[in-house]
């Protein structure tokens, strides 16, 4: 018998012959926990409970995973509970660890259900671990028929949209299909999944051609410049050849001027530019 599962049947075992806890010394335990930190208190009172998180773990096992991965995913969600419990509300252990213990193990399976990663909103929970079952009822006890009217009463019964049943539906449909799965069947060469996939990057004379004309505008664009006097290249830098431009004001209060004749200048210097940028070559009209 191969080990882990050995140590599984010895785990539900234990679990199951754990003695129950009176309400009374369940109170006590959880408050020597939460008052003292006595983790001897802590191990009785989880112990008592590992019961109710293997039951638990059952009910998810239909998703593939294996099952000591959820009972110990419960397991953290029990020790939450733990944590958050608060005896003097008169409510029994159980009862709230349940909510602590599904959340976990559901948390869990949401995770490693699927590499393309599912929502994890209460909505997207709601569908992915209720869609099935409501279409089967809606099916069965009301007549439903067709993917698209089991869609709409989905949808209407779990209180999403149309649009969210169908996405889900797709994705509890079949399993992930890896990129690196043969394209064609593995006799012949075809290469794999992602060798079909689109690029979206642009091709290499695309990339080329950018680079050059990019060379070639910025080259046009300093001989412009040097037309400018001083102070207008000083201006235009400060307005359109940082990332961060200056305001008028701004650049008016550090050369003395105002902002009006800052705006005249700049002008003038766009002109002087355009100017110069046409008379090499007409062609540069649409750079300008």
């Amino acid at each position: 018998m191969e080990p882990d599962v050995h140590d599984r049947r010895r785990l539900v075992r234990a679990a199951m012959n754990a003695p129950y806890l009176e309400r009374d010394e369940e109170r006590v335990l959880a408050t020597r926990w939460r008052e003292a930190g006595d983790e001897a208190a802590l191990h009785r009172l989880t112990s008592a409970h590992m019961r109710l998180v293997i039951a638990m773990a059952a009910k998810f096992r239909r998703y593939g995973l294996a099952n000591a991965d959820l009972i110990q995913e419960g397991h953290v969600g029990l020790l939450e509970a733990a944590s958050r419990f608060e005896p003097e509300r008169e409510v029994r252990f159980s009862t709230y660890a349940a909510w602590w213990i599904r959340a976990a193990i559901q948390d869990y399976v949401l995770r490693n259900w699927s590499i393309v990663r599912g929502g994890t909103s209460s909505a997207q929970k709601a569908l992915f671990f209720n869609l099935r079952r409501i279409r089967a009822r809606l099916a069965a006890e009301e007549g439903v028929e067709g993917d698209d009217a089991l869609d709409r009463a989905a949808a209407t019964a779990l209180g999403v949209s149309v649009g969210d049943v169908e996405i889900m539906r797709a994705r509890l449909s079949g399993p992930d299909a890896s990129l690196n799965a043969p394209l064609y069947d593995r006799d012949e060469d075809g290469g794999e999944r992602q060798d079909a996939l689109a690029d979206d990057r642009p091709g290499i004379d695309e990339t080329v051609g950018g680079l050059i004309d990019g060379e070639r505008r910025v080259g046009w664009l300093a001989e412009a410049l040097r037309q400018l006097d001083e102070r207008e290249f000083s201006i235009l830098r400060a307005r359109r050849l940082v990332e961060e431009g200056e305001t008028l004001e701004t650049i008016g209060r550090r050369l003395g001027i105002s902002k009006e004749r800052v705006r005249q200048i700049e002008t003038r210097a766009l002109d002087k530019l355009r100017v110069a940028l046409l008379a090499r070559d007409p062609d540069r009209a649409a750079f300008v």
